[in-house]
């Protein structure tokens, strides 16, 4: 570990229980390692989120992530991180990891915090940390998933989905954006687990981004949207995710998704995507 004024590192290992496919490391997983590092960002100055939230009331919170991720992740691998302060509540974060060549970059991102004055103990927040104070960070909104038409999941805000005892976290949005791609290509006949027995096909996440547009409660009822929306070179698919509480948007995210060859002399190569699986991926074989 090292620290200065605006930079910091850590190591961390993956979650046993993100190994899902294989032993590769699944895109929720880098997420986390990445905001885990930002946290100890914080924890390097004293500025923790349990003696934020208990000294001054003031709740960390992720509110927005964006992460490209270049290489896999095993879950033996020992996983480097790097986080840079680049102004107010903004961190740019690269990891990397051994692999046979040497370090090896596996994620570049952005990740943009702020603390949330929870209490109103009203107590002054520390002067290195008063500028990130209830300043929700500027986003530039993604490009909207049309209502009409697109995939549709509701689901509960439970207990496990927040924090602080009441509001939605990042993560839990994450974990929403997975589970949706999952609904959905289950949904046009394109299931994970026939894929990988009729194919040997996985799916592999290139990038992810997850940024909150409002706040949703514990026990609110979260509407999300999922939509393919384009198709790059044959080798992978975007889309995006919305989430609404009411008329409210409270989330948005959007995801390059594709399929990795996993087994035989091709292992870990990105599959060619056929017509006809374009065509369940787009709506067009319906």
């Amino acid at each position: 570990m090292f620290v200065t004024e605006r930079q910091s590192a850590a190591t961390f290992r993956p979650r046993y229980g993100s190994a899902n496919i294989g032993t590769w490391i699944g895109f929720k997983q880098f997420m986390s390692i990445a905001e885990e590092a930002v946290l100890e960002w914080f924890r390097d100055r004293g500025r923790g989120p349990q003696r934020l939230y208990e000294a001054y009331g003031l709740a960390l919170s992720v509110w927005d992530s964006s992460v490209v991720l270049p290489s896999v992740l095993t879950v033996d691998d020992t996983v480097h991180a790097e986080v840079e302060a680049r102004g107010a509540g903004e961190f740019r974060v690269r990891m990397s990891a051994p692999h046979k060549s040497g370090p090896e970059l596996v994620l570049k991102g952005r990740l943009r915090v702020c603390l949330v004055d929870e209490t109103g103990t009203g107590q002054a927040p520390p002067a290195d940390v008063a500028a990130v104070v209830d300043v929700v960070p500027h986003r530039e909104p993604l490009a909207g998933v049309a209502d009409d038409g697109a995939f549709r999941h509701d689901w509960i805000a439970r207990y496990f989905h927040c924090q602080f005892s009441s509001r939605v976290q990042h993560s839990a949005y994450v974990g929403a954006l997975e589970e949706l791609v999952d609904r959905y290509l289950a949904s046009v006949g394109l299931a994970i687990p026939d894929v990988l027995e009729a194919r040997g096909w996985i799916p592999v996440v290139s990038r992810v981004r997850v940024t909150l547009g409002g706040q949703a409660r514990m026990g609110d009822m979260i509407e999300s949207r999922f939509a393919v929306t384009d198709i790059w070179k044959d080798k992978a698919y975007a889309a995006r995710m919305t989430s609404r509480v009411g008329d409210t948007l409270v989330a948005e995210a959007s995801i390059a998704h594709g399929y990795a060859i996993s087994h035989g002399p091709s292992t870990g190569r990105l599959a060619t995507l056929d017509q006809a699986l374009i065509d369940r991926l787009t709506g067009a074989a319906r």
